[in-house]
Formats: structure tokens, C-alpha cells, sequence
């Protein structure tokens, strides 16, 4: 019996011989060390690796993305707005008045002066031919109502056109929709529209069209220029200041945004958020300072490190100066404040959080 558990430890201690032999444990730990660390070197560079590599698939999914969104819309949409313009062109160069309206000219009354109008074009055509009333002078006008930015037109059958005209600076871009109702008494429906297809047009009219067509047609035009307005801000930056952002990425109607500024001292990182589809200012705003490993500020924390102060500027600082610009300007304006304040607020911000030593 003895014999046997003195056979048992021997095995034990010649599969761990470190449990009685002090030296070959040593030995073991200065093996098992070893690896250990050159594994973890490994392992980060291999991560580093692959997520460059990701990110390069990333950036380049998002630029095929972009490219075939504009090569869908510029192909698809170009046919049906060539064909809508020119028929909005032939409505307002036939047209017997053009009446500008203003406040409370534009209202529910008018609009359903102008179904019924339409609607009788559409009878008067479909009767038999009548002298006494093709001479009546209601038959004969052909008024175009201007409302801001708003063209609207009686057109051919039972439609109505608008045509809505975005602006940004000195650039202009024209939309249309077209609305249809079988009888005055029906509600209307969008027939067709140039509306790019990531703008929400199908929700307003479930929800605003068939209740409120006038109020439908003002937030469509809201919705249109706002986006263009945004669009235009992100392309003015990037003709701006393409060299000092280095990444920039932004959702389709452009109500999410991403940049990064990329300064000798550090990484600015913004990110945008805004609170619908009709905001031109962000309302969620994000802005923060990396400091970068060849910086400065980065040194003089490796030097109190090596001192044995733990510094804290490896967490990046928020800048409050430049979300506040944001949340006020426009986004170029805002990026000019933001670069020509920045030295001076990281100075000021790295200062406060330095350790004293």
C-alpha cells in the first residue's frame, strides 16, 4: 500500500517537476514568460492589421455605395424629371396669370379652388365639343399660383404639379411631384415625383396628404431644402478644407455626419446627429480632441510618466468651444471657428488636466 502512493508522487512530481525542484520551477516561469509576451506583441500587430484592412473595406464599400446611389438616381430619375419639366415649362408658357402668394393667400381654400378647377378642365374636355362653353372665360385661364419657393400648375387629366425650388448660395435644383385625384371629392395621391428615394415622401403622404394637402405640400418643400442645405454644407467643407479632413462619412439625406480634423497635435473627431429630416443646424453634437503619439502634449506626458506622475492626457478632450459653433453656424463657418480656435483651446484644456508635480 505505501509502495504504491510512493510510486503515485513520484509520477506526479515527473509530470510537474517544479513542485520539488525550486530551480526547475524557476526555470519553467522564465519558459513560460517568454512566449507569453512575444505572443501579445503578436496579437496587437496582427489586430492592427486587420483593422486597417477593415477599415480600407469599409471606406471603399461606402465610396461603390455612394457612386451607385448617384449613378441610380442620375439614370432612373433623370428620364422622369426631363419629362416633368418640360411639362411644367409648357404649363407656365400657356399659362393666362402667374399669382404670387404670400401668408394667408396660401390656405385649404385655394388649394380646393384649385381641384375643382382641375377637375373641371378635365370634364369640360371630356364632354362633346360646345362652343358656348369653350368661350366661357373660366375655361380660358390658365393661372399658375407661385407660393415662396412653391410653382403650382394645373396639368394635363386631373394633376396637379408642383414644382419646388431648392436653393443653397447662388446654386439652384428643382423637384417635382405630381398629385392626382379620380373626382374633387376623393383624396389625392402622389402619381409621380423627382423626390430623391431616401426622403421620407411616402410617410408624409399617409400621413399628411389625404388630412392636410396643403400642409403636405409645405413640409415636402421644407424636407427638400433642408436637404439640400445640408448636402451642400458637407460638399463645402470638403472643397474647403478636403486636406485637413481625412475621413468623412455621412448617411444619404446627410442628417448624420462624421469628419475627422487632422491637426499636428492631435485627432479631432465630429461626430453630428440631427433631430429630423427638416433641421439645418445639429441638435446632437459631438466633438473630441485625441492627442496624437507624435504630438507635443503626448510628449511632455511620456516625460511625467517616466517621472512617475500618471498623467491623463491619453483620454481624449472634449471641445465645447467648437460644439457650440456647431449648434450655431453653418457647418463651414462652424469648421472655420473650430481650426482657428484650436491651438488655443488645447493649450488650455491639456493645462487644466496636467498633474502637478
Amino acid at each position: 500500500m505505501d509502495g504504491d502512493i510512493e510510486e503515485s508522487l513520484k509520477k506526479r512530481q515527473r509530470k510537474t517537476p517544479f513542485l520539488g525542484d525550486p530551480s526547475s520551477r524557476k526555470q519553467f516561469e522564465q519558459f513560460a514568460a517568454r512566449p507569453y509576451v512575444m505572443g501579445e506583441v503578436n496579437f496587437m500587430q496582427e489586430e492592427d492589421i486587420r483593422l486597417e484592412a477593415t477599415r480600407a473595406r469599409f471606406s471603399n464599400v461606402l465610396k461603390r455605395h455612394g457612386e451607385l446611389t448617384e449613378r441610380l438616381s442620375r439614370d432612373s430619375d433623370k428620364m422622369i424629371f426631363d419629362r416633368l419639366q418640360k411639362e411644367f415649362e409648357a404649363a407656365r408658357a400657356s399659362q393666362t396669370e402667374e399669382i404670387c402668394l404670400d401668408g394667408e393667400e396660401w390656405n385649404d381654400g385655394l388649394l380646393a379652388t384649385i381641384r375643382e378647377r382641375v377637375h373641371m378642365e378635365a370634364d369640360r374636355k371630356a364632354m362633346p365639343v360646345d362652343s358656348n362653353i369653350v368661350s366661357a372665360p373660366h375655361f380660358q385661364e390658365r393661372i399658375t399660383y407661385k407660393v415662396g419657393s412653391k410653382v403650382i400648375c394645373c396639368l394635363e387629366g386631373t394633376r396637379i404639379g408642383i414644382q419646388y425650388e431648392t436653393s443653397f448660395a447662388d446654386d439652384c435644383e428643382l423637384y417635382h411631384c405630381v398629385l392626382e385625384s379620380k373626382s374633387f371629392l376623393e383624396k389625392m395621391t402622389v402619381l409621380e415625383h423627382t423626390i430623391p428615394f431616401f426622403l421620407p415622401i411616402r410617410e408624409a403622404e399617409n400621413d399628411l396628404l389625404s388630412s392636410n394637402a396643403m400642409k403636405f405640400i409645405d413640409y415636402i418643400g421644407e424636407l427638400l431644402q433642408a436637404y439640400v442645405d445640408r448636402r451642400a454644407q458637407v460638399r463645402l467643407i470638403k472643397e474647403l478644407y478636403g486636406n485637413q479632413i481625412k475621413e468623412l462619412y455621412h448617411s444619404l439625406p446627410y442628417h448624420m455626419v462624421e469628419f475627422v480634423l487632422d491637426d499636428s497635435d492631435c485627432k479631432v473627431t465630429v461626430s453630428l446627429r440631427y433631430a429630423d429630416l427638416v433641421s439645418v443646424l445639429p441638435t446632437r453634437i459631438r466633438v473630441l480632441a485625441w492627442p496624437s503619439k507624435k504630438s507635443s502634449i503626448n510628449a511632455a506626458t511620456m516625460n511625467r510618466k517616466e517621472n512617475g506622475v500618471l498623467g491623463s492626457h491619453q483620454n481624449p478632450a472634449r471641445l465645447s468651444y467648437a460644439e457650440d459653433a456647431l449648434r450655431t453656424m453653418s457647418l463651414p463657418e462652424a469648421f472655420a471657428e473650430i481650426v482657428l480656435n484650436l491651438p488655443r483651446a488645447l493649450q488650455q484644456i491639456f493645462q487644466q488636466r496636467s498633474p502637478t508635480l
